[in-house]
């Protein structure tokens, strides 16, 4: 009796062990396959005050694709946004500046954003 009960343990942690490792491999799995933009504005609290479709503290990011739809330096100016903060553009609610950003990073967020912030 007490083989088959331990055998039973051994299989639920077997189970518990292998069903997390799948479930940690489909995070993974799913954090890569998003866009890198999207990954690195997860990363940096961009998800804090922007939503992909709706208004939060700041405009969703698909309001910002559509403002700067046809700006041919929208890249700029949003990267400067992102780097140096501001205020005004989209109410009273200050931008916060992201100087630890690097540029790389600032850039794939942007580009995305201005892509109309697609999940793939």
């Amino acid at each position: 009796m007490f083989g088959m009960a331990r055998g039973g343990v051994v299989c639920a942690v077997f189970t518990l062990v292998v069903g997390g490792l799948v479930g940690a491999m489909t995070s993974v799995a799913c954090a890569a396959e998003a866009p890198r933009g999207q990954q690195v504005a997860a990363a940096n609290a961009c998800m804090g005050c922007h939503a992909v479709d709706r208004k939060l503290v700041g405009p969703s990011f698909q309001q910002i694709a559509a403002k700067y739809k046809g700006d041919a330096q929208a890249p700029a100016k949003l990267a400067r946004k992102v780097k140096d903060g501001g205020s005004g553009v989209w109410g009273m609610i200050p931008m916060p500046a992201h100087q630890s950003m690097n540029d790389a990073d600032i850039r794939a967020v942007v580009d995305w954003v201005l892509a109309g912030a697609p999940s793939r």
